[in-house]
């Protein structure tokens, strides 16, 4: 199962999620911080940097392919291409 760290009220995961629902891809969302950067849950954004290295959102990881990556327009192509 794909997990997604994003954020509510940012573009970007918008356009991630999106693309999730419409190619109807079980998924897990994960909250780390708010559009605004504010944490909001520690141990999901310690996760979120452990697994990418970064503090970025939004950060798509497909365990079954051991594929993690950043930025939208990446992880909707990547989504488009494995999982339509």
């Amino acid at each position: 199962m794909l997990e997604l760290y994003q954020a509510e009220g940012c573009g970007y995961s918008a356009k991630v999620r999106e693309a999730l629902t419409e190619l109807g891809v079980s998924h897990v969302i994960h909250n780390p911080r708010s559009a605004a950067g504010e944490t909001r849950n520690e141990q999901t954004h310690d996760h979120l940097r452990a697994l990418g290295g970064e503090d970025q959102i939004p950060f798509l990881v497909d365990r079954e392919r051991d594929v993690t990556m950043y930025e939208s327009d990446d992880i909707v192509e990547y989504l488009q291409e494995h999982y339509a």
